[in-house]
């Protein structure tokens, strides 16, 4: 699984940093790190959103308090 986070300069001042911390040390603490594959990007285009973050094309508005949810409901159900 691929999922893309955006550090463009609007995500940035949303939280992108903080978001790839976390999504990283949930991968970690799940050991999934030979199943998730990280990137970055600066920009997706939909800067209003929040923080984007895509799991293999599909694009989410994620902030860094709800990175645990959306790691739960999004990215756990997929693997």
């Amino acid at each position: 699984m691929k999922i893309t986070v955006c550090i463009g300069s609007s995500c940035h001042v949303k939280g992108s940093r903080q978001v790839v911390e976390k999504l990283k040390q949930l991968v970690s603490e799940k050991l999934l790190t030979d199943k998730i594959e990280f990137s970055g990007t600066f920009c997706m285009g939909k800067c209003q959103q929040g923080v984007c973050v895509s799991i293999d094309e599909e694009v989410f508005s994620v902030s860094p308090e709800t990175c645990e949810t959306f790691f739960e409901t999004e990215v756990l159900k997929r693997l």
